[in-house]
């Protein structure tokens, strides 16, 4: 039964494809919301801007300061970010402000104004780096390895080569663990991989499957870099992640981290992705081909049983079939 209708959410990157989900899912839930957002995809990746919630950059610590004093939240869901690795390697400094000082400024704010308050950040799977390379056989439309593996918990960060923007998250990935470890604060680090929905602006830079759609739908060509398009990613709607947020919240740990994906179900290569998209909207992809990018993956599962055995009542409403449809209604 929820007992939490009157409690209070931060939500910062109010205006992404998570932050906008949450704000909405926990509206829906009874909570009194405060987005705040500064548009900073518009400048990254050229997305139309809109204006909604709070105009609040998370470098501001002053203003963040003042947003944490000024209200007793009772959850913090932190997914704003500088999300491009293409991005990163060519502003690393704005990278490393957004994303590893200004989840330092939002833990610094939360444990001096809101110490009771969950942390939830949405960290990323590229803090692992290069270890999650595999080794890998050639099929008819993907890359696949010799067993069905996932990448859990335990693949170390160290020894590989993450590009700025892994370094970035990595650092804050750290501190929100430590800031659980040193001073007791519940929070948790969700590792995540592949993204998706309708409410996804993609751009080439960043969100390939949304950005793949728009591209066919319009008649514009889209590029592949390297693999053959064989490359692997699984896929996880914003809903189903939000709602493990929901799950996490309901019943915090301190210092806890979970990969988060859409595991083996909702893998799809990007030429499979091209002939589902294709079926559902009746237009034919037009592909250039070009040498892969530095730092790629060639296949990106994830094993999400850690956080299955912890919130056993959450899972997937999405399939596969149900994010492709979804996103074709863009």
């Amino acid at each position: 039964m929820e007992t939490n209708i009157k409690k209070k959410i931060l939500i910062t990157g109010s205006l992404g494809l998570v932050g906008s989900e949450a704000v909405d899912f926990f509206k829906e839930k009874g909570w009194e919301v405060v987005g705040i957002d500064n548009n900073g995809r518009s400048e990254f990746f050229g997305v139309e801007a809109t204006y909604k919630d709070l105009n609040i950059d998370i470098r501001d610590e002053f203003a963040i300061n003042s947003l944490c004093q000024n209200n007793k939240f009772d959850a913090i869901i932190h997914a704003a970010s500088q999300p491009s690795h293409d991005y990163s390697k060519d502003y690393p400094l704005e990278d490393f402000k957004t994303n590893a000082l200004g989840t330092l400024i939002l833990l610094e704010a939360t444990r001096r104004y809101c110490p009771e308050a969950t942390f939830v950040f949405c960290s990323t799977d590229k803090v692992y780096g290069g270890n999650m390379e595999m080794f890998v056989k050639e099929g008819k439309t993907r890359l696949s390895p010799e067993d069905q593996l996932s990448f859990d918990e335990n693949l170390s960060i160290d020894h590989s080569i993450h590009s700025p923007f892994g370094c970035s998250k990595a650092a804050a990935d750290l501190y929100v663990q430590e800031y659980g470890y040193y001073f007791g604060m519940k929070t948790a680090c969700f590792r995540l991989g592949c993204i998706t929905g309708r409410r996804h602006k993609g751009a080439e830079l960043h969100g390939f499957l949304a950005y793949l759609v728009k591209r066919i739908k319009e008649g514009k060509t889209y590029k592949i870099f390297g693999f053959k398009g064989k490359q692997v990613r699984d896929q996880i709607h914003s809903y189903d992640l939000v709602n493990a947020f929901w799950h996490f919240i309901q019943n915090p740990k301190v210092a806890a981290v979970y990969n988060m994906g859409g595991g083996w179900e909702r893998s799809v290569s990007i030429l499979e992705a091209i002939e589902m998209i294709e079926k559902e909207t009746g237009k034919k992809a037009i592909i250039e081909y070009h040498e892969p990018r530095k730092g790629d993956r060639n296949w990106d599962i994830h094993d999400v049983s850690k956080f299955k055995k912890d919130y056993p009542e959450w899972n997937y409403i999405y399939y596969l079939e149900d994010i492709i449809r979804d996103l074709c209604k863009l």
